[in-house]
């Protein structure tokens, strides 16, 4: 927790400091009112005393009072504040810190995971900030206020509060060492609540498509069930605590009086009155001492599931991203822009045993197309991740311009690229919003460059049918177009941006032949001074690119145009002839 404090800032440890003075001011007419209190037993229970003299002993009381409530509402505030701005910066910092993982470090906390440190588990702190600066600074300094007024008075009452208090403290840790490992288990169970249910939102069209709605019913009613009956538990546990702290106000209370009569029954004539206040007044204080008690028990009780939120937050924010930013560099890197060279490249995923691909070697030049084509788990798409470093390579070098992609800085080198991945990404927006996505070190699109975009992509018919054309919304995801429209709006953004090169990852796979020949004949057009580096499964969509590479189980099997492959890689020949006839083809 005191690593995550630290992030308070200036503004928060002031305000701290400003709540930790008014904090001890109100303790402090807190605790007057007792000795108010016992003035007003001595002036009634005396034989001159008058109405007056109360009077004025119960106005001083009154003024404490509303002193008291002024402090508190002031407390309030700073701490809500305080609570308030951490959380806002700490969501900020995991936000932060999550957009620089590679996909290594996402996939090792899962985006469901992820999702409720950033919400929930910021949540949790956030209580705890504005709970723990009114009563875990005010109950300590009360405690111990009122035990030091209180042990003057009389020993028998001194110790018998001890004992109280002593009491609460066992139960309280006895409740902790139950409490903690379950309510890191609920954490847990959250995320595999989140992950389940975001997984149905998500799955919705399959799992009505398949009538699978009792199935998704059983999975969530399982880790429904699991959450439900963990937090039980916890929560029967600390149900304890209200029941045995009236036991111990209303013990203490009678313990008090108990002991009051029989030193009132000792004690001479003249001493019974002075007994008798000091008693009244004890008994205030021995009470404030466990109201004390009684705040620090709330906190207790949320303790255990705050710091299992603190270390899952800790976790995200000490996780170290292993891409990191090369030297900066930030111009071209060699004599020719777009020019990209892989140099006995091999990969495998982190922990994984296998190498996902060896031994790649190839350069695409400048204006080239450059396609790249296999089977299945061939490494197609794991290859072009190397070149943005989603990845970076296990053995051997990505070049761009001559300069290994390590040395740039990665804002850099991803201004070069413009990246289409396999799955189109569409966000909450409108069609302009989405298209001019981003930035790229240039000048910011302007309406000429997005509808230019649109129409190489092929889009502008179905963007300007659209309700209000280039403004329409887009909802999130796209769920709102189909897959095709998505995809050419994916490739509307790439070009938007006037990149060196470009990286279609199998982009054309939902496009119709037609609009994938259109959409082809445009972009040679758009890019001929841009590099363009194309995974696709269709012979069709490759057979023109400048040169054509292989893949088969991760190894380089053949490279060249298509008609040099059709002649001399019997790979090449399976996936073709398993798509078009020999008259296609055009080959014998």
């Amino acid at each position: 927790m005191f690593k995550l404090l630290k992030r308070l800032g200036a503004q928060g440890w002031f305000m701290i400091c400003a709540s930790l003075v008014f904090v001890v001011a109100q303790v402090w007419l807190d605790l007057r009112v007792p000795d108010y209190m016992a003035s007003v037993t001595r002036i009634v229970s005396s034989p001159g005393g008058t109405v007056g003299d109360v009077m004025v002993e119960g106005g001083k009381m009154m003024l404490c009072a509303i002193g008291s409530v002024a402090t508190a509402v002031i407390v309030g505030y700073f701490a809500s504040k305080v609570a308030a701005a951490f959380s806002h910066r700490l969501r900020g910092d995991v936000f932060r810190r999550v957009e620089s993982f590679s996909m290594e470090e996402i996939s090792g906390f899962s985006t469901a995971s992820l999702i409720t440190r950033t919400t929930n588990d910021i949540t949790q702190i956030q209580l705890i900030v504005a709970i723990g600066l009114q009563v875990v600074i005010r109950a300590p300094i009360m405690a111990v206020w009122a035990i030091g007024k209180i042990s003057t008075k009389n020993w028998e009452w001194t110790v018998l509060t001890g004992g109280f208090v002593a009491f609460i403290i066992i139960v309280i840790l006895t409740l902790m060492a139950y409490a903690m490992p379950r309510f890191r288990k609920i954490q847990t169970l959250t995320d595999n609540l989140n992950r389940v249910t975001r997984e149905n939102l998500t799955g919705i069209r399959v799992v009505r498509a398949y009538n699978a709605e009792s199935y998704q019913e059983a999975k969530f009613e399982e880790a429904n069930s699991d959450f439900t009956t963990n937090s039980l538990q916890v929560n029967r546990a600390m149900q304890i605590m209200n029941p045995v702290m009236r036991l111990v106000m209303t013990g203490l209370s009678l313990g008090i009086f108990w002991i009051g009569a029989f030193l009132i029954d000792a004690a001479q004539l003249m001493d019974k009155i002075q007994i008798f206040s000091d008693m009244v007044v004890f008994s205030q204080y021995a009470m404030q001492v466990i109201m004390s008690l009684m705040m620090l028990t709330i906190v207790f009780i949320m303790l255990p599931r705050v710091m299992v939120s603190v270390n899952r937050v800790n976790e995200v924010l000490d996780t170290e991203p292993k891409i990191l930013d090369g030297k900066g560099l930030t111009g071209p890197g060699g004599n020719v822009a777009g020019e990209v060279e892989f140099r006995r490249v091999s990969f495998k995923y982190p922990d994984a045993e296998e190498y996902v691909l060896r031994d790649i070697s190839f350069k695409a030049k400048r204006g080239e197309t450059v396609a790249f084509i296999g089977s299945t788990g061939s490494g197609k798409s794991t290859l072009i991740n190397l070149i943005p470093r989603f990845y970076d390579a296990t053995e051997g070098q990505v070049l761009i311009d001559g300069v290994d992609v390590k040395d740039y800085a990665q804002s850099a080198l991803r201004d070069r690229l413009g990246y289409i991945p396999q799955r189109a990404v569409l966000f909450r927006g409108t069609v302009s919003s989405n298209v001019a996505f981003g930035e790229n070190g240039k000048r910011p699109a302007d309406e000429k460059d997005i509808k230019r975009a649109v129409r190489v992509a092929q889009a502008d018919e179905f963007v300007e049918e659209m309700e209000d054309g280039y403004g329409a919304h887009i909802a999130q995801g796209g769920t709102n177009v189909s897959g095709g429209q998505k995809q050419r709006l994916a490739i509307a953004r790439a070009i938007c941006r006037k990149p060196e090169i470009y990286i279609f990852d199998d982009t054309f796979s939902a496009l119709d032949f037609r609009t994938d020949r259109e959409l082809r004949s445009a972009l040679r057009r758009e890019t001929a001074g841009a590099t363009n580096l194309i995974v696709a499964q269709r012979i069709g969509t490759i057979r023109d690119a400048d040169r054509i590479v292989v893949l088969d189980e991760g190894e380089l099997v053949g490279m060249g145009t298509h008609s040099e492959l059709m002649e001399t890689c019997a790979v090449y020949q399976e996936i073709a002839y398993s798509q078009l006839s020999k008259e296609e083809l055009g080959h014998e």
